[in-house]
């Protein structure tokens, strides 16, 4: 299980991180992580580095992570220059990122901003949960689809939304939170959407159906826009393909 890469030159590299695997080493995670696989990768990290450089070498030049579900692009610095440079946009807020992400019922309007702060759920630490005393959060969507199951009466039939999502913050579960804040849960979804619901999900879609599909940001070096995509997997494509598409206006 590697990530395909996308994008590579002396500065960077893009990759398409596929589902199921792990960004960060720790104590809890056995299986090869995408730390692992970068390390592997470059003989960089080997290498001594002064104490401003510590973020990139503790992180294996990661700017930021996906879960552990969740599919698509990623970026990674290759020295601490460019790593600092991507970082300061990502904080700036000036990257653009797109998902792709099926959700629980019909979502409206079809198109929204949800602006809700979140925070760590004080019961359960590796949650998270909408509350006022949380961070600032923010996620423009908009729904590209509808569709529901083929095989259910009309009386017992089940929605789903198919949106484009892009966060305008980066806050840990930002989209699993807010749409399931909204009762619109992302479809698979073992920590948000309930047992019973993402129990009955992967019976026909095998995981989070999360995908980030889209990240543009400017090159560290030349200043020039870069833009990259990773296509919908083949699971979750093949999971789409079990439910039927139905107008927008229906």
């Amino acid at each position: 299980m590697n990530p395909e890469i996308i994008f590579e030159d002396n500065e960077l590299m893009v990759i398409s991180k596929p589902s199921g695997m792990v960004c960060n080493r720790s104590r809890t995670v056995q299986a090869t992580t995408l730390q692992d696989w970068i390390e592997s990768k470059f003989s960089i990290f080997n290498f001594q580095f002064s104490n401003n450089s510590r973020e990139f070498v503790n992180r294996s030049g990661m700017i930021h992570r996906l879960d552990k579900e969740t599919s698509g692009v990623l970026v990674l610095a290759k020295n601490p220059e460019a790593f600092i440079k991507i970082q300061a946009q990502f904080k700036a807020r000036t990257v653009s990122k797109k998902y792709l992400a099926l959700v629980h019922g019909k979502v409206s309007p079809q198109v929204g901003d949800i602006s809700a702060p979140i925070k760590r759920n004080p019961f359960n630490r590796f949650r998270f949960t909408v509350a006022v005393d949380g961070r600032p959060s923010t996620t423009s969507y908009k729904v590209l689809d509808f569709y529901q199951n083929p095989k259910e009466s009309n009386k017992s039939k089940k929605y789903y939304s198919l949106i484009e999502v892009l966060p305008k913050t980066g806050r840990t579960h930002q989209i699993r939170v807010h749409f399931s804040h909204l009762h619109n849960p992302v479809v698979a979804d073992e920590s948000y959407a309930g047992r019973k619901t993402a129990r009955a999900d992967r019976n026909w879609c095998p995981r989070l159906f999360l995908h980030a599909k889209y990240l543009s940001f400017n090159h560290p070096l030349t200043g020039q826009k870069l833009e990259f995509e990773a296509l919908l997997p083949k699971d979750l494509q093949s999971a789409l393909e079990k439910r039927e598409k139905i107008p927008l206006n229906n």
